[in-house]
Protein backbone atom coordinates (compact mmCIF):
# COMPACT_ATOMS: atom_id res chain seq x y z
CA UNK A 1 0.00 0.00 0.00
CA UNK A 2 2.81 2.40 0.92
CA UNK A 3 4.48 1.98 -2.50
CA UNK A 4 1.38 2.85 -4.49
CA UNK A 5 1.37 6.27 -6.13
CA UNK A 6 -1.63 8.54 -5.54
CA UNK A 7 -4.09 8.49 -8.43
CA UNK A 8 -3.66 12.23 -9.02
CA UNK A 9 0.11 11.77 -9.43
CA UNK A 10 -0.43 8.97 -11.94
CA UNK A 11 -2.89 11.15 -13.84
CA UNK A 12 -0.31 13.92 -14.05
CA UNK A 13 2.55 11.61 -15.01
CA UNK A 14 0.85 9.73 -17.84
CA UNK A 15 0.32 12.78 -20.11
CA UNK A 16 3.94 13.82 -19.61
CA UNK A 17 5.25 10.34 -20.42
CA UNK A 18 3.07 10.02 -23.51
CA UNK A 19 3.99 13.52 -24.67
CA UNK A 20 7.69 12.70 -24.33
CA UNK A 21 7.18 9.44 -26.22
CA UNK A 22 5.27 11.16 -29.03
CA UNK A 23 7.92 13.89 -29.23
CA UNK A 24 10.59 11.21 -29.57
CA UNK A 25 8.52 9.54 -32.28
CA UNK A 26 8.21 12.79 -34.23
CA UNK A 27 11.94 13.41 -33.94
CA UNK A 28 12.78 9.87 -35.05
CA UNK A 29 10.48 10.05 -38.09
CA UNK A 30 12.06 13.36 -39.18
CA UNK A 31 15.59 12.07 -38.50
CA UNK A 32 15.14 8.82 -40.43
CA UNK A 33 13.44 10.61 -43.32
CA UNK A 34 16.31 13.11 -43.56
CA UNK A 35 19.18 10.62 -43.56
CA UNK A 36 17.43 7.62 -45.17
CA UNK A 37 14.61 9.13 -47.23
CA UNK A 38 12.15 6.40 -48.33
CA UNK A 39 10.26 8.79 -50.58
CA UNK A 40 7.04 10.49 -49.48
CA UNK A 41 6.01 7.67 -47.13
CA UNK A 42 7.34 8.98 -43.80
CA UNK A 43 6.44 12.58 -44.69
CA UNK A 44 2.80 11.64 -44.25
CA UNK A 45 3.40 10.97 -40.56
CA UNK A 46 5.28 14.20 -39.71
CA UNK A 47 2.34 15.97 -38.00
CA UNK A 48 0.51 12.87 -36.72
CA UNK A 49 2.24 12.29 -33.31
CA UNK A 50 1.65 15.91 -32.27
CA UNK A 51 -1.96 15.73 -33.44
CA UNK A 52 -2.37 12.52 -31.43
CA UNK A 53 -1.01 14.30 -28.34
CA UNK A 54 -3.73 16.91 -28.80
CA UNK A 55 -6.44 14.28 -29.23
CA UNK A 56 -5.38 12.42 -26.10
CA UNK A 57 -4.38 15.20 -23.71
CA UNK A 58 -5.42 18.53 -25.17
CA UNK A 59 -3.85 21.81 -26.21
CA UNK A 60 -1.16 22.18 -23.54
CA UNK A 61 0.38 18.75 -24.13
CA UNK A 62 0.30 19.18 -27.90
CA UNK A 63 2.34 22.37 -27.64
CA UNK A 64 4.61 20.63 -25.14
CA UNK A 65 5.12 17.74 -27.55
CA UNK A 66 5.94 20.15 -30.37
CA UNK A 67 8.38 22.09 -28.18
CA UNK A 68 10.19 18.95 -26.97
CA UNK A 69 10.39 17.71 -30.57
CA UNK A 70 12.00 21.00 -31.57
CA UNK A 71 14.52 20.76 -28.73
CA UNK A 72 15.42 17.17 -29.58
CA UNK A 73 15.93 18.03 -33.25
CA UNK A 74 17.99 21.07 -32.32
CA UNK A 75 20.36 18.83 -30.35
CA UNK A 76 20.44 16.07 -32.98
CA UNK A 77 20.42 18.07 -36.22
CA UNK A 78 20.91 21.73 -35.41
CA UNK A 79 18.49 24.66 -35.11
CA UNK A 80 17.89 25.16 -38.83
CA UNK A 81 16.50 21.69 -39.49
CA UNK A 82 14.58 21.90 -36.23
CA UNK A 83 12.88 25.09 -37.41
CA UNK A 84 12.09 23.49 -40.78
CA UNK A 85 10.23 20.75 -38.92
CA UNK A 86 8.36 23.06 -36.57
CA UNK A 87 7.25 25.28 -39.48
CA UNK A 88 5.05 23.88 -40.87
CA UNK A 89 4.82 20.28 -39.58
CA UNK A 90 4.85 21.01 -35.86
CA UNK A 91 2.22 23.71 -36.27
CA UNK A 92 0.26 21.43 -38.58
CA UNK A 93 0.17 18.78 -35.87
CA UNK A 94 -1.33 21.24 -33.38
CA UNK A 95 -3.78 22.60 -35.95
CA UNK A 96 -4.96 19.17 -37.05
CA UNK A 97 -5.27 17.96 -33.46
CA UNK A 98 -7.37 21.01 -32.58
CA UNK A 99 -9.63 20.57 -35.61
CA UNK A 100 -10.08 16.85 -35.01
CA UNK A 101 -10.66 17.31 -31.27
CA UNK A 102 -13.45 19.80 -32.01
CA UNK A 103 -15.04 17.57 -34.63
CA UNK A 104 -14.36 19.91 -37.55
CA UNK A 105 -15.16 18.69 -41.04
CA UNK A 106 -12.46 17.44 -43.34
CA UNK A 107 -13.05 20.40 -45.65
CA UNK A 108 -12.24 22.86 -42.85
CA UNK A 109 -9.24 21.03 -41.41
CA UNK A 110 -7.76 20.31 -44.85
CA UNK A 111 -8.40 23.89 -46.00
CA UNK A 112 -6.69 25.46 -42.98
CA UNK A 113 -3.90 22.89 -43.16
CA UNK A 114 -3.34 23.70 -46.83
CA UNK A 115 -2.90 27.39 -46.05
CA UNK A 116 -0.58 26.62 -43.14
CA UNK A 117 1.45 24.22 -45.27
CA UNK A 118 1.78 26.83 -48.02
CA UNK A 119 2.97 29.41 -45.49
CA UNK A 120 5.51 26.87 -44.27
CA UNK A 121 6.73 26.29 -47.83
CA UNK A 122 7.31 29.99 -48.46
CA UNK A 123 8.97 30.31 -45.05
CA UNK A 124 11.34 27.50 -46.04
CA UNK A 125 12.15 29.24 -49.34
CA UNK A 126 12.86 32.47 -47.44
CA UNK A 127 15.00 30.85 -44.72
CA UNK A 128 17.06 28.66 -47.05
CA UNK A 129 17.58 31.62 -49.41
CA UNK A 130 19.07 33.62 -46.52
CA UNK A 131 21.32 30.73 -45.46
CA UNK A 132 22.55 30.06 -49.01
CA UNK A 133 22.79 33.70 -50.03
CA UNK A 134 20.71 33.00 -53.14
CA UNK A 135 17.09 33.76 -53.98
CA UNK A 136 15.48 30.32 -54.40
CA UNK A 137 12.22 31.96 -55.40
CA UNK A 138 13.88 33.09 -58.65
CA UNK A 139 15.03 29.52 -59.26
CA UNK A 140 11.49 28.29 -58.66
CA UNK A 141 10.14 30.93 -61.04
CA UNK A 142 12.59 29.75 -63.70
CA UNK A 143 11.32 26.18 -63.33
CA UNK A 144 7.68 27.23 -63.48
CA UNK A 145 8.38 29.49 -66.47
CA UNK A 146 9.88 26.52 -68.30
CA UNK A 147 6.78 24.47 -67.51
CA UNK A 148 4.45 27.26 -68.70
CA UNK A 149 6.48 27.70 -71.90
CA UNK A 150 6.13 23.97 -72.57
CA UNK A 151 2.37 24.15 -71.98
CA UNK A 152 2.03 27.16 -74.27
CA UNK A 153 4.02 25.32 -76.94
CA UNK A 154 1.78 22.26 -76.70
CA UNK A 155 -1.30 24.48 -76.97
CA UNK A 156 0.11 26.29 -79.98
CA UNK A 157 0.33 29.64 -78.20
CA UNK A 158 3.16 31.97 -79.17
CA UNK A 159 2.65 34.41 -76.30
CA UNK A 160 5.32 34.93 -73.68
CA UNK A 161 3.99 34.14 -70.19
CA UNK A 162 3.68 37.21 -67.98
CA UNK A 163 5.66 37.14 -64.72
CA UNK A 164 2.50 37.72 -62.68
CA UNK A 165 0.87 34.72 -64.39
CA UNK A 166 3.93 32.59 -63.65
CA UNK A 167 3.91 33.60 -59.98
CA UNK A 168 0.18 32.92 -59.71
CA UNK A 169 0.67 29.47 -61.25
CA UNK A 170 3.51 28.78 -58.78
CA UNK A 171 1.30 29.72 -55.82
CA UNK A 172 -1.56 27.56 -57.14
CA UNK A 173 0.81 24.62 -57.57
CA UNK A 174 2.02 25.00 -53.96
CA UNK A 175 -1.58 25.09 -52.72
CA UNK A 176 -2.56 22.03 -54.77
CA UNK A 177 0.48 20.10 -53.53
CA UNK A 178 -0.35 20.92 -49.90
CA UNK A 179 -4.03 20.09 -50.43
CA UNK A 180 -3.12 16.63 -51.73
CA UNK A 181 -0.67 16.14 -48.85
CA UNK A 182 -3.26 17.09 -46.21
CA UNK A 183 -5.86 14.84 -47.82
CA UNK A 184 -3.49 11.87 -47.68
CA UNK A 185 -2.61 12.71 -44.05
CA UNK A 186 -6.33 12.66 -43.23
CA UNK A 187 -6.80 9.31 -44.98
CA UNK A 188 -3.89 7.69 -43.14
CA UNK A 189 -4.87 9.23 -39.81
CA UNK A 190 -8.47 8.09 -40.24
CA UNK A 191 -7.29 4.49 -40.46
CA UNK A 192 -4.41 4.67 -37.96
CA UNK A 193 -5.86 6.74 -35.14
CA UNK A 194 -9.11 4.80 -35.13
CA UNK A 195 -7.12 1.67 -34.31
CA UNK A 196 -5.36 3.58 -31.51
CA UNK A 197 -8.69 4.55 -29.96
CA UNK A 198 -8.56 8.23 -30.95
CA UNK A 199 -10.59 8.49 -34.14
CA UNK A 200 -10.75 11.70 -36.14
CA UNK A 201 -14.04 13.10 -37.50
CA UNK A 202 -15.74 11.03 -40.17
CA UNK A 203 -14.75 11.78 -43.77
CA UNK A 204 -17.19 12.84 -46.50
CA UNK A 205 -19.48 10.12 -47.81
CA UNK A 206 -17.52 9.58 -51.02
CA UNK A 207 -14.34 9.00 -48.97
CA UNK A 208 -16.22 6.47 -46.83
CA UNK A 209 -17.03 4.61 -50.05
CA UNK A 210 -13.38 4.86 -51.09
CA UNK A 211 -12.29 3.40 -47.75
CA UNK A 212 -15.01 0.74 -48.01
CA UNK A 213 -16.36 1.60 -44.56
CA UNK A 214 -19.99 2.11 -45.54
Amino acid sequence: MGNQKPESQVNLTLPLVESAFLASTSSLIWLVNYYFPPGPLLRIFFPVPIALAYLRWGNRNAWMTMTVTGLLLTVLMGPTRSILFLIPFGLLGVQLGMMWKRGASWCLSIGLGTLLGAIGFFFKIWLVSILLGEDLWLYLMAQVTGLVDWMFLKLGLLAEPDIMVVQAIAVVMVLINNFIYLFVVHLVSSLLLEKLGNPIPLPPAWVEVLLDRE
